[in-house]
């Protein structure tokens, strides 16, 4: 049991945070990381700091100015408990950070929520900022990558973008909450989702039994 405890101290994920609708699921799933003591990667695109803006009672401190990624990390940090060192936020265009490069980024990267312009860009290969560019690396590196689409309905141009990612090797997960747990409230909605992520990175959770278990 130890043993893998230290396992998941030792894991580290990139979390990517688009600007599709459901800020909620990315946070929530920013939280159980920290939780689970994984060092977190986390990147933030502006779009992002607008949605978590209007559909949370989150205030970040604005960005652009002196410090403001520090404030941010220092806040979210505070926020939601992590330890020293173990949240890292960087910037937009950080080409030197830890997930720019396939000879150091982690082994696991989530983008929850994805948005439609961030899955064409990836599919794309594009790397206009670093949740691209991260995104690309772990394409290239074959390593694991998780993307969370929010949008409905889907366009021709989105399910082409999700089934060439798919044959990539990336899953792609919804954020389709199942009803067969009869969830109360909003929150356990967020937390149907949030679990099957955290199966797909097999990190032990409790918010959510499997089909089956009781």
């Amino acid at each position: 049991m130890e043993s893998n405890k230290q396992q998941f101290q030792a894991k580290t994920v990139t979390l990517g945070i688009s600007g599709a609708s459901g800020a909620q699921y990315g946070l929530r799933l920013l939280s159980c990381l920290l939780a689970a003591d994984c060092k977190v990667y986390l990147l933030l695109s502006r779009a992002a700091e607008v949605v978590i803006a209007t559909e949370t009672n989150i205030v970040l401190p604005p960005s652009g100015q002196e410090n403001s990624l520090q404030q941010q990390q220092d806040f979210l940090s505070e926020l939601y408990g992590a330890k020293e060192g173990q949240l890292t936020l960087f910037s937009r265009e950080d080409w030197f950070s830890p997930v720019a490069s396939g000879s150091s980024s982690p082994a696991s990267m989530v983008i929850c929520p994805a948005s439609g312009g961030t899955l064409s860009s990836i599919a794309s290969g594009a790397s206009n900022n670093l949740i691209e560019r991260a995104a690309d690396v772990a394409l290239k590196e074959r390593r694991q990558l998780i993307v969370v689409p929010r949008e409905t309905p889907y366009s021709e141009v989105h399910l082409e973008n999700m089934l060439k990612l798919t044959k990539m090797g990336v899953v792609v997960l919804p954020a389709s909450p199942g009803f067969y747990a009869k969830a109360d409230t909003v929150e356990d909605l967020i937390d149907f989702i949030v679990a099957r992520i955290l199966d797909q990175l097999d990190l032990p959770q409790d918010l959510m039994p499997r089909w089956g278990e009781s």
